[in-house]
């Protein structure tokens, strides 16, 4: 059994996902670089000497089999870091009931699916950081994600009521809730526009980049967080202000 501490991230490919993976590399964990993009997963597994698995969170066995391998692997789980998700743009009238279960499943069933079976892993180690990465936008309302940014709000609401129950087992659980961040996905699509307007409102004049969300978590992710759970942590430059 090795001594390092084991993080799970999901989502970890590309962006926000990859910064946080880098992060918790150069704390000295080792990383479990988890996402549907296997090619993306391997390429920063390489990177940061980390291992990729091929997962989809929404899909229970899937779960099950990636959790199971990585403890045969290292005997144990540290920690998870639920990053993936779909940001979905789409205008209220537009949205249909599809969709609306469609970014559900994947968010918050997908959160609960890692959490679960993970949280049951780091239960039996009496150990655990978990770090859900929620948004900035269910402080700002944010328009045309209606969906999104309702998951987003089961993301606090979770991980605020899940912190009374898994403390017992010396497990914390927290939200960092980064705003609008110039990652891969987010430049190629409809969301780019968004810089225009929020960059003026926040407290620096600049675009959000993933390496400014991976310290946040690396924190709430280490043994210096041991009396921080059940919060969320706005990462957003200032945009907002609680």
């Amino acid at each position: 059994m090795t001594e390092q501490r084991v993080a799970i991230v999901t989502g970890a490919a590309q962006g926000i996902g990859a910064a946080i993976a880098r992060e918790l590399a150069a704390d000295g964990h080792k990383v479990v670089v988890a996402d549907l993009n296997l090619e993306g997963a391997s390429a920063v597994a390489q990177e940061i000497d980390g291992v990729a698995k091929l997962l989809d969170i929404s899909d229970e066995a899937a779960v099950a089999r990636v959790v199971g391998e990585v403890v045969d692997e290292f005997g144990r789980i540290d920690i998870l870091v639920n990053n993936a998700g779909l940001v979905p743009f789409t205008p209220w009238e537009k949205l249909d009931f599809a969709e609306w279960k469609r970014v559900f499943d994947v968010n918050v069933n997908g959160l609960y699916l890692m959490t679960k079976s993970a949280g049951d892993v780091m239960a039996q180690g009496g150990y655990g950081r978990i770090v859900n990465i929620a948004s900035n936008t269910f402080v700002a309302g944010t328009p045309n994600c209606a969906h999104y940014v309702a998951t987003k709000g089961a993301y606090i609401g979770f991980t605020r009521a899940l912190a009374g129950e898994i403390g017992k087992h010396g497990i914390t659980i927290n939200a960092v809730a980064p705003g609008i961040i110039a990652s891969e996905g987010v430049l190629s699509g409809p969301h780019a526009d968004g810089f225009d307007y929020v960059v003026p409102m926040q407290a620096f004049a600049r675009r959000g980049v993933p390496s400014d969300i991976g310290p946040a978590v690396a924190f709430l992710a280490s043994e210096k967080a041991s009396w921080i759970t059940g919060q969320t942590l706005v990462v957003d430059g200032g945009h907002t202000r609680n």
